[in-house]
């Protein structure tokens, strides 16, 4: 196996910082969902009744189809969006984000008014065969009907938000949510005793609170993605839904499965076998916010490299996933096992009872498949935007219903709870060696690197041998890395005018950063460079964590200024260039020179 060079392991390490600067808030977006649920089951389980907390189980499915299907358009906005921004096409941007809003407000308002007669449906006697429990699931979902639009909508506006590097409003957002699901329950339930309509408004209206936090952004000057009606170009609702639906269909077949358990629980086990599961599931939510903030992080982070073509910042995301994020979840679960019997007693406080006991088994190995839920997630992310439907396809349907729901059949008859808490674990065990063979069939080998076990195809991007990488630490890196990069230029045969300009765009920018962004703060800043000579385009990108920093604007004042030597590395780099693009990604600079 070749030994990674010192750029290469900077490139992650720039990689690795990015991904945690972005993780809380991703994280604490994912949060909305697993709040809402969490804060329902307590008020239900504290303030009302068992079929209080049951009718938040019976939803726990439907949220999760609707979350597939907003996981879709938000999937499929979201990548498309971020590879538009590796282009640094602008218009193409706006037109996703017009036409993102647009059909996910449609389809909101859809399925609000099928929730809403469903509700009556159930409240007439369909759907339920416990006619006990109708009242409670008919209310339940009427109230959770008004809040569909605001929640599909907020899951588009988090992820665009988080593109243009707006961290402290997703956090206003979903503080705003918090607070306002806790006030109302409290109002509707404790005061004006509501009962389960209560529950479900006042998550609903918590919502419209979310999005409308989050849509004021939108309307100010600082915002790239306006809503632009002109922009829509609706042949890409096709793109939007073709790159979106293969990850949102795992949730599709988890749907089915949290229908399959439901059922085999209600057979086997019995009102508290649902009730243990929903609590133990519920709060589990909270530690699946982790995996689930991190592989919305990986998703944006991989889709501006796929827009860049940049092979390995790709390969380095699922690096840090394995070396980093794995270990994140594993001390997590270990926390979660360590204090099970306190967990549960956020919801049960009888220890002797049944439905205390089988809610703290839920807490000690539901746990366990964290980090492997993430590894699934992370592969299903990339193939999302590698077009890989089949493999998608086939490991959704087995991570999604095969396993889980095939599992749980077999052990929950005998095994009650647990088997469905242990089915989990080894839906993970099994979904990973899928992975590993599916990279064996193939390459027609075991996978010896990251770019083996990802399938990542040999015309993606530019190999080792089209492109040079480099890391700046200091002012002395600049001129070694200027030579380096004309000597590369030359080697590949490139004329001598297209290599001097190289070197000297490379000296000048970098330079330029070092001087000036490494200065501005007292923080440690390296300069990430790759240069690819690839169908006969010599592209350079250089990246840098330094402040925002846009140098057209430095070379539009240095041709206005009265000194013509001033800046004039900067003007000559502009006027010798083919192209020479800046946007700010994720908080860091990025300047991509064609040549």
């Amino acid at each position: 196996m070749k030994r990674r060079t010192d750029a290469e392991r900077a490139n992650e390490r720039t990689v690795s910082k990015l991904m945690f600067r972005l993780l809380p808030i991703q994280v604490l977006i994912a949060l909305i969902t697993s709040l809402n649920s969490i804060v329902s089951a307590l008020f239900a389980s504290n303030c009302l009744d068992i079929k209080a907390m049951s009718a938040v189980g019976l939803y726990a499915p439907v949220q999760m189809l609707i979350n597939s299907i907003s996981l879709a358009f938000t999937g499929g906005a979201t990548i498309l969006c971020g590879q538009y921004m590796g282009k640094n096409e602008s218009q193409k941007m706006r037109g996703i984000f017009s036409l993102d809003i647009s059909i996910s407000f449609f389809v909101g308002a859809i399925i609000s008014a099928t929730l809403f007669l469903v509700g009556k449906l159930v409240e007439a006697g369909l759907f339920l065969r416990d006619e006990s429990m109708r009242p409670y699931f008919s209310l339940y979902l009427i109230g959770q009907a008004v809040g569909v639009i605001p929640f599909i909508l907020g899951n588009q506006l988090a992820s665009f938000l988080s593109l243009e590097n707006k961290m402290k409003r997703n956090t206003a957002a979903s503080l705003s949510f918090i607070a306002s699901n806790v006030l109302l329950n409290f109002i509707f339930i404790q005061k004006l005793n509501m009962g389960v309509l209560g529950l479900s408004l006042a998550s609903s209206l918590g919502a419209w609170v979310y999005f409308f936090v989050q849509a004021q952004y939108f309307f100010t000057k600082k915002s790239r993605l306006k809503f632009s009606p002109k922009d829509i170009d609706v042949k890409e609702l096709g793109k939007i839904f073709i790159v979106g639906y293969p990850g949102a269909l795992s949730n599709c077949w988890q749907t089915l499965r949290g229908f399959i358990v439901n059922f085999l629980l209600s057979a086997y086990v019995g009102t508290v076998g649902i009730s243990a599961f929903c609590a133990a599931n519920t709060l589990m939510g909270l530690a699946w916010c982790v995996p689930a903030g991190m592989v919305a992080v990986s998703r944006m982070v991989m889709s501006v490299g796929v827009g860049e073509e940049d092979r390995a910042t790709v390969a380095d995301v699922m690096r840090v996933m394995f070396k980093k994020y794995c270990l994140v979840n594993n001390l997590l679960a270990l926390l979660i096992i360590v204090f099970a019997k306190q967990l549960a007693l956020i919801f049960y406080q009888d220890i002797f009872s049944q439905v205390y006991i089988m809610t703290v088994w839920g807490f000690r190995l539901l746990p366990l498949s964290l980090a492997l839920g993430s590894i699934l997630q992370h592969f299903v992310c990339y193939a999302q935007m590698s077009a890989k439907n089949f493999f998608i396809q086939l490991i959704s349907f087995f991570d999604g219903v095969l396993f889980v729901a095939g599992f749980s059949a077999i052990l929950v008859p005998s095994m009650g709870v647990n088997g469905v808490y242990a089915a989990n674990i080894l839906n993970g065990i099994f979904v990973f060696v899928t992975i590993v063979l599916y990279s064996v069939f193939r390459n027609r080998r075991f996978p010896r690197n990251m770019e083996d076990l990802m399938v990542m195809p040999d015309t993606f991007g530019a190999p080792p041998s089209e492109r040079l990488d480099l890391t700046i630490q200091n002012i002395e890196d600049v001129v070694t890395i200027s030579k380096a990069a004309q000597d590369f230029c030359l080697e590949r045969c490139v004329d001598s005018r297209r290599s001097f300009i190289a070197s000297l765009a490379m000296e000048e920018m970098a330079g330029n950063i070092v001087e000036h962004g490494f200065t501005k703060d007292k923080k440690k800043h390296s300069v990430s460079i790759r240069l690819v000579h690839k169908d006969q385009d010599v592209i350079l990108r250089i990246r840098d964590d330094c402040v925002s920093f846009d140098p057209a604007e430095r070379a539009k004042a240095a041709n206005a200024a009265d000194d013509p030597a001033k800046n004039v590395g900067i003007k000559l780099v502009y006027g010798m260039a083919k192209s020479v693009n800046w946007q700010s990604i994720f908080g860091m600079n990025v300047l991509a020179i064609k040549i």
